[in-house]
């Protein structure tokens, strides 16, 4: 078999990897376990790992460990590629495909399915679901969002007590193209009824600007201060990404880099201070802040995200099948999940947004069915003290 990781790194992704392949070791009929260094670029360069060698002390530090342990790669495999892949697969006698990642990386290894099937190359090809981003189709959360939105919600919990202890307006832009799951996690932070973030923008709802400035200075007004959430992705009523105006980059699937600068952030910042009267005005990109930080990561993210690794190999070799591994929530008030198989065109390429009944009328916040949603997969935070406030009387 071989194994890759791509896409944007994840607290967890390693967990899916290390799933995987000690899963692989219990089936007779993989006889070799090999890790491609960044995605598929390590298979077009026969750049590979015998993963198989490594001990299990190594594999489960690894486990722990953030961000991708084989390296990643954001890379859409042409027609070319694809035909360069498939021989060096029959050169190594691969059978097994697993690739750890996000949409693009399940269109990918869609790509390299349908491919292997017009050249009736006899090739299981699974996606192993990850993205901070939570935006996976087919699944209810995806490994990496919870321990992600765990960074967010403890951050911004900092973030309100600096800006409690120095009033102004904060602004925070989180990662989030086309969902706003992300953004919206800074709402766990909130612990007393005046704590921030006061304000959260999805890309899900229209961004207006004189809105927003209009948003800010009644916050301000209430409470002398304002923190505020945004996503990356924030548009504009025709759809157009605020911060697209700053950047032209793209990646190879095509995704305008939104993440790789402050302007955003600044942007914002400005329009606080030319249509108010607030003078003190900062702002923050987390950017890629979010996604590795270590030893924060969800207890559950990082089950789950071990889970769906075993699951991908034990589903590729219990049938002649293909596909990703899909996370589902059971009904009740108590939490607990199910996985299941479903078809790689299901996940592949498009998106999900986040649904209506988690944002508010306004577009300016959260509701509690997103809370109650969040908050058992980010799990508990730093509790957070606050004096009562005894007056003493003046002499």
């Amino acid at each position: 078999m071989l194994i890759a990781q791509s896409g944007g790194p994840t607290m967890v992704i390693n967990q899916s990897l290390i799933g995987a392949v000690l899963e692989a070791k219990k089936h007779k009929e993989i006889t070799k376990i090999y890790g491609s260094l960044h995605g598929i670029k390590g298979v077009l360069e026969e750049n590979m790992i015998d993963l198989g060698r490594e001990t299990a002390q190594t594999l489960e530090a690894v486990a722990q460990t953030p961000s991708s342990g084989l390296g990643s790669v954001r890379k859409k495999p042409t027609p070319e590629d694809c035909a360069k892949i498939f021989a060096i697969l029959q050169k190594y006698n691969i059978r097994y495909f697993f690739y750890i990642g996000g949409n693009d990386s399940a269109e990918t290894t869609h790509i390299i399915n349908e491919e292997a099937k017009k050249a009736n190359y006899e090739l299981r090809c699974f996606h192993i679901p990850k993205t901070i981003d939570n935006d996976l189709r087919e699944n209810d959360h995806t490994p990496g969002f919870a321990s992600g939105a765990r960074f967010v919600a403890m951050s911004f919990m900092g973030d309100n007590l600096d800006n409690r202890a120095l009033p102004g307006v904060k602004i925070n832009v989180i990662m989030g193209r086309h969902a706003g799951f992300l953004t919206a996690a800074a709402a766990l932070a909130r612990v007393y009824p005046d704590d921030g973030p006061h304000l959260i923008y999805v890309p899900e709802r229209p961004f207006h600007i004189e809105q927003f400035a209009a948003d800010v200075k009644e916050v301000y007004a209430k409470y002398k201060r304002c923190v505020v959430a945004v996503s990356e992705g924030i548009s504009d009523a025709d759809g157009t990404p605020i911060a697209a105006a700053y950047t032209k980059e793209v990646d190879s699937h095509g995704n305008v880099q939104l993440s790789g600068t402050g302007a955003l952030g600044d942007l914002l910042a400005n329009i606080v201070k030319q249509k108010t009267e607030i003078s003190r005005v900062r702002a923050d990109t987390f950017g890629y802040l979010q996604r590795s930080f270590p030893a924060i990561a969800s207890t559950a993210d990082s089950k789950e995200a071990r889970e769906v690794g075993r699951l991908a190999v034990k589903f590729s070799t219990s049938s002649d099948v293909d596909g990703s591994v899909a996370i589902k929530r059971k009904p009740g008030k108590k939490y607990k999940v199910y996985f299941e198989r479903t078809e790689l065109k299901n996940v592949a390429k498009e998106t999900r947004h986040m649904p209506d009944e988690f944002i508010n009328k306004a577009g300016n916040d959260v509701t509690k069915a997103f809370i109650a949603y969040a908050k058992p997969i980010v799990g508990d935070l730093p509790k957070i003290g606050r004096f009562k406030g005894y007056p003493v009387k003046k002499k």
